[in-house]
């Protein structure tokens, strides 16, 4: 089987816009090569940075919001926290002009590794602010933005170390934990939590996604 490749960009289409929001513990920098390969796909990508463990989503959100505001249509990816931070947004503020949304291995329905993680002294602050909003998760989605969900189902990762999650998980993320009633689609891909920004499967997809409102068929695919 030939290797997944990202969709080259059309030349005659103007760049759109995609905000794309990394995860706890990461920061910009990480989100570089995803944003290489939705440039090379046509898209615009912007990476947008807050302080996910001594500020979290309290401090991130306002700032959001505002910038969410400025560009009606914008696109968001948002990778674990990233794509719980954009749901929580337009949860609070529903008229915001978002169009699609993909979350890469976002725990949508609440964290087992946060928890176990937040449950111990000693463990507990690698969380920090931002702790509340990975154990609680959200309960279904109802706005008007389409969501999509890319889920990894390689477990290799600090969940598996705690034994929070099982093998039907991206080591970090049970696969459960991404199902969340209103997205549009979801699909599996072959990748760990952290794996999943490095992709090219992941990265196809998430083009799939942001041009047609759906996934495409792979043998991992499924819908929710």
């Amino acid at each position: 089987m030939a290797p997944s490749r990202t969709p080259a960009a059309d030349p005659h289409a103007d760049p759109r816009p995609v905000l794309l929001i990394h995860g706890i513990w990461n920061a910009k920098l990480w989100l570089a090569p995803l944003a290489a390969k939705l440039r090379a796909a046509g898209f615009d990508p912007e990476t947008w940075g807050y302080p996910s463990v001594v500020g979290g989503p309290e401090q991130a959100l306002p700032a959001l919001v505002e910038r969410l505001r400025r560009e009606p249509g914008l696109d968001i990816v948002g990778h674990s926290l990233g794509g719980l931070m954009a749901l929580e947004a337009l949860r609070r503020e529903p008229g915001l002009p978002v169009g699609r949304i993909v979350c890469l291995g976002s725990p949508l329905r609440g964290s087992e590794t946060a928890r176990v993680l937040g449950a111990h002294r000693w463990s507990a602050p690698v969380l920090g602010r931002s702790a509340g909003l990975l154990v609680r998760g959200v309960e279904r989605w109802d706005g008007k933005a389409e969501v999509g969900m890319i889920a990894g189902d390689v477990p290799h990762g600090v969940g598996r170390l705690l034994g929070a999650v099982d093998r039907d998980s991206d080591g970090t993320v049970a696969v459960a934990e991404t199902r969340l009633p209103g997205l549009c689609d979801h699909c599996l891909v072959a990748s760990s939590h952290s794996g999943l920004v490095l992709s090219p499967e992941a990265a196809r997809q998430t083009v799939a996604f942001l041009r047609h409102g759906h996934f495409e068929p792979s043998p991992r695919a499924a819908n929710v």
